[in-house]
């Protein structure tokens, strides 16, 4: 079984231990920095085991694990200590300023006839019908009346 030990350079070693030690970072990424510390066996050092690493760092054994299989298929230091950049970019929300405005003139409005009042349900069916979104969900719209704080009673 082929083993990959993890060695790295003067430099590389301080600017881990910097990293660990200095600044604000994420609590993930220091953790990450531990872990290759310890795995180190740069000058004759004995890295620990991968299940007391996990016990030391309060992580899990496969943390350890991955971490360390992504340490080695990263080409340096700097790439390693930054977080992922996202591939998919956000959703947008569903809701803008015009649509929230156009669903609170709905509610302030005449009642559809053969009804009592407004219901929420009723709100997400009419903003459908007048086209104002594809689909819109009533617990969207409670929530943007309870933000308004506009209520149907």
């Amino acid at each position: 079984m082929k083993r990959n030990y993890i060695k790295l350079t003067k430099k590389e070693r301080t600017e881990l231990e910097r990293f660990t030690t200095t600044g604000v970072h994420s609590v993930r990424l220091v953790n990450r920095a531990k872990i290759i510390l310890a795995l180190d066996t740069s000058e004759n050092r004995i890295p620990d085991q991968m299940e007391n690493i996990a016990s030391q760092i309060g992580v899990s054994r496969q943390a350890v694990y991955n971490t360390k299989n992504n340490f080695l298929s990263l080409s340096n230091v700097s790439l390693f200590l930054q977080r992922k950049k996202r591939e998919t970019p956000p959703v947008p929300p569903k809701v803008d300023g015009e649509l929230e405005a156009r669903i609170i003139a709905l509610a302030c409005s005449e009642v559809p006839k053969g009804y009592a009042r407004w219901t929420l349900r009723l709100l997400a069916d009419k903003c459908v019908e007048l086209h104002y979104n594809d689909s819109i969900s009533h617990m969207t719209i409670s929530r943007l009346l309870k933000k308004t704080n506009l209520s149907l009673i």
